[in-house]
């Protein structure tokens, strides 16, 4: 059935540019604020021309980001505007670089539904059509990314103490509480597809824009696609296999989490109260953890939320859109990170 043009007029004229305006340019400046961060550039504030100026360096990372987040919430937009559900254009969050904090320069963005999903087609629609895009995005920047790197002496000017004896050249390890981003299937596969020359390793890969901004892609698309609540998962677990199917695989994947983040949760315990217990902890089981998924658990459980409301009318989905779901399913397990970020 086709939206009247009225009911779409409508739509789009009950936004709130202004602000949606504002939120974006603040973001914008703050992903080239990060873009120019981890390219190892100083911001200059001596006034706003040399501040303007400063920026520059970062936007391959800005317009990555705001392409992969844009093309991911719009995807929303206007597949709640085809389905005739009120929805608000995309709100950016922007975020101001932090001392002693990983500044992305952004927070991401949401778009907020106004009202009650009508049925159980465009509930799917919706909720697949961001990460499905955004995942688009995600595979051309990792690809670019692979295919345009700079020269090995490029992270020499970001880092000139690699070149003492000692340095990167001699293989020596990184120093001590360096930050180190995980590899998901996507990463490993276009890693062994590609095998460029001059790929930086994960302790320094937030220096290169485009392999970054596709990596936080991925990470992003994975963390929309979880199972659980209304996330864009939530909406695709719900549409196909209904409200029973989704409570099992949002418990389910709230337990996995959990044990994947408990190993190292509980090393950073004992560091705490008996430091010479953490040598009882298996090696194996810490290089597979990540004690953030605690904490995520807890966001999804209390905050989130395991369920998933019904829609107006649940219905079995098209063969097609059932395709299309399991194709989602399949996104979210090449892009899930199990550690997506370690110190060594």
């Amino acid at each position: 059935m086709s939206f009247p043009i009225f009911q779409k007029r409508t739509a789009l004229a009950s936004q709130n540019y202004p602000l949606h305006l504002l939120l974006f340019l603040l973001t914008v400046v703050t992903t080239l604020w990060a873009g120019a961060f981890w390219g190892g550039n100083q911001i200059n504030f001596r006034s706003p021309a040399l501040f303007i100026i400063s920026l520059a360096p970062g936007i391959p990372y800005s317009l990555s980001l705001l392409l992969f987040l844009t093309v991911h919430e719009f995807g929303h937009f206007f597949a709640a505007l085809h389905h005739r559900v009120r929805a608000t254009l995309p709100y950016y969050i922007p975020m101001p670089p932090l001392p002693s904090f990983l500044s992305l320069g952004t927070m991401g963005a949401v778009i907020k539904v106004k009202e009650r999903i009508p049925g159980t087609n465009s509930l799917f629609d919706i909720g697949v059509s961001g990460p499905m895009g955004g995942f688009a995005v995600c595979v051309g920047l990792l690809v670019y990314g692979f295919l345009n790197l700079p020269p090995t002496d490029f992270i020499y000017t970001i880092h000139p103490e690699y070149l003492t004896p000692g340095g990167m050249e001699a293989g020596v390890p990184v120093p001590a509480g360096t930050l180190v981003l995980g590899k998901n299937l996507l990463w490993i596969f276009l890693e062994h597809v590609i095998a460029p020359k001059n790929l930086p390793p994960m302790t320094e890969m937030y220096h290169y824009p485009f392999l970054f901004a596709g990596w936080l892609s991925s990470l992003v698309t994975a963390l929309n696609l979880l199972p659980v609540g209304q996330l864009d998962g939530g909406h695709i677990i719900y549409a196909l296999f209904g409200r029973k199917g989704h409570a099992k695989a949002a418990r389910a994947f709230l337990f996995f989490i959990m044990l994947l983040g408990f190993p190292s949760f509980l090393e950073l315990l004992l560091s705490w109260i008996r430091p010479e217990a953490m040598a009882l902890i298996p090696q194996v089981l810490l290089q597979w953890s990540w004690s953030g998924w605690i904490l995520w658990s807890l966001i999804l459980s209390h905050v989130i939320g395991l369920n998933h409301p019904p829609t107006v009318h649940d219905h079995p989905l098209s063969p097609l859109r059932v395709v299309y779901g399991w194709v989602a399913i399949a996104v979210f397990v090449v892009t899930f990170t199990p550690v997506p970020f370690g110190i060594r």
